[in-house]
């Protein structure tokens, strides 16, 4: 210890002064520690500069699209009711299955109404009897009128009866028009074809007494709408793709009028539809217009009054720049990358992105280049203006496991000596007594330090 300290000195012209000052005041146990740390500060270099994980932007071609949240609705949605008043009888259904148009799903007391319309039809039979007797009375008051045996004024009687019994017949086939409609709507039948639900009455009780009792609905979700609200100006845009087709390759336009639909138990969008609305008005209070999707629910895993997820493509964009979505970051002036320079200098790059990508790649629609380098990890250490370490992932791996190589043996070393009861309490002992006890060739120095202190203070 005593002759590497004397070189440094030998070494650092004033170091023995300074030395000898602070071994008065600490103890000639702290010299070799001052005289490490206070020397050499025009020699030694700064700390390396930092670590970092770079890599080069990815290219490939990718459709730009934008997400939004929708809801499912029935193609046709119909409520079922009670159009007649009586007891339900029957329900002729399995809820939640298919049923056709036309079939059969509830039937209400028939027997009052089937006795109205008997009573309907019997009062018609007779008011075409009645209307037969009263034209064949015209006819012979009109015969008998040619011979002037009797009057115009019977003649004009003979013709309004007719035409009263005419009229009766016609208002008693109304009434047995009603009567049987009557009579048919006491079996309730499905008007569309589609799925059915529960039935919301059941059977024994009364319907339709004071309003149209709701009995069942009926949707038809195949296929199914998806509605939700898109910005205007993407509205826009995508109305001006269409008409401006002619100038885009069929390739870049493959994609423009689909929708992909996500509900909240599917990881991706695996339901393919198709653009069939555009609102005509704008909400001036969102900006927004909505729009629908027509999706093929041959399945019917797509129910109405689901909430969903609507990724709408837009035009293909080829050779598009892709970063790590981790290497962005944000601060006030927006969305930036590091990038790494020449010399291994950082700069800080605001750019304008795109969509996030299911990979966890993110597109920069400006502001990087392809054959620029950019931290990919370690953000935090990379300061602009300030030179890295600029590593691949591979060489990052590796280094980050010789570190822990490294660690591992020194922590297996240690862990077998405090098992033995060796090695660090001996030398602490060898230690102190050296610490405790300086030599006379130190102290000398350490004299030798002090009076030439003092004579330059003199």
């Amino acid at each position: 210890m005593i002759t590497p300290m004397r070189d440094r000195m030998a070494r650092c012209p004033g170091m023995a002064s300074a030395v000898a000052r602070r071994s008065l005041a600490l103890g000639t146990g702290m010299t070799a520690a001052i005289a490490v740390g206070g020397c050499g500060a025009g020699e030694e270099q700064g700390p390396p500069a930092p670590e970092v994980t770079v890599a080069k932007p990815v290219l490939r071609d990718v459709v730009l699209s934008a997400e939004f949240t929708g809801t499912t609705r029935a193609v046709e949605s119909v409520e079922v009711r009670a159009r007649v008043a009586g007891v339900l009888e029957r329900i002729a259904f399995q809820p939640s299955t298919m049923v056709d148009e036309g079939q059969l799903l509830f039937v209400i007391e028939q027997e009052q109404y089937r006795a109205a319309r008997d009573e309907a039809l019997g009062t018609m039979r007779a008011a075409v009897a009645d209307s037969a007797l009263k034209e064949s009375n015209l006819e012979r008051v009109l015969q008998a009128a040619q011979t002037e045996a009797v009057s115009e004024q019977d003649v004009d009687r003979a013709r309004a009866e007719r035409d009263a019994a005419i009229a009766a017949v016609l208002t008693a086939r109304g009434r047995l028009n009603r009567a049987q409609l009557d009579l048919d709507y006491t079996e309730v039948r499905s008007p569309i074809t589609g799925q059915v639900g529960r039935n919301r009455v059941d059977a024994g009780n009364l319907v339709g007494q004071s309003e149209p009792t709701l009995l069942t609905t009926v949707n038809r979700i195949d296929p199914i709408f998806v509605y939700f609200d898109a910005p205007e100006s993407l509205v826009l845009s995508m109305l001006d793709f269409e008409r401006r087709r002619d100038q885009y390759s069929e390739e870049e336009l493959s994609e423009l009028g689909k929708a992909y639909i996500s509900t909240a138990a599917d990881e991706d969008f695996p339901h393919e539809g198709r653009i069939d609305f555009v609102g005509n008005t704008v909400d001036p209070t969102t900006g927004t217009i909505e729009m629908r999707a027509a999706v093929p629910n041959g399945n019917d895993v797509l129910f109405p009054g689901l909430f969903v997820r609507v990724r709408m493509p837009g035009l293909l964009r080829k050779d598009a720049i892709l970063v790590n979505e981790t290497a962005v970051g944000t601060d006030l002036g927006g969305k930036y990358v590091m990038v790494v320079g020449e010399g291994n200098l950082v700069e800080q790059r605001y750019v304008s992105l795109g969509q996030l990508q299911d990979d966890g790649m993110i597109v920069v629609m400006d502001g990087l280049s392809a054959d620029e380098v950019y931290v990919s990890n370690g953000l935090l250490r990379a300061r602009p203006g300030f030179p890295v370490t600029p590593l691949t992932e591979e060489e990052m791996a590796a280094r980050l496991a010789e570190v822990l190589t490294q660690t591992g043996g020194a922590v297996e070393g240690r862990m077998g000596a405090d098992e033995t009861g060796q090695g660090e309490p001996e030398d602490a002992a060898a230690a102190e007594p050296a610490a405790a006890e300086p030599s006379g060739e130190e102290g000398a120095d350490g004299e030798a330090g002090a009076a030439a202190e003092r004579e330059g203070g003199e």
